[in-house]
């Protein structure tokens, strides 16, 4: 899987999980300040990536995660490691 692929499915979970275009989802936008993403949904967003991609990730680290690109290259690690 390349890191394109992996950021495309970060948006499109993130658009479903934050009722939000995918179109509109930048890899540089912040879950929480560009794209409104409340506490709750932050962790919502966590469990999502997690069941997308097959993956368990360590949810202080993933939380601290801020923008779109980040979590695409956060998930891609894990994919690797």
């Amino acid at each position: 899987m390349t890191d394109q692929d992996v950021l495309n499915r970060v948006i499109k979970v993130t658009a479903r999980v934050l009722n939000i275009e995918p179109d509109t989802i930048k890899p540089e936008h912040s879950f929480s300040f560009d794209l409104g993403a409340e506490s709750v949904q932050s962790v919502e967003l966590v469990a999502a990536f997690e069941e997308e991609f097959g993956i368990e990730m360590d949810e202080d680290a993933a939380l601290a995660v801020a923008t779109v690109g980040a979590a695409a290259e956060f998930i891609g690690k894990h994919l690797k490691g």
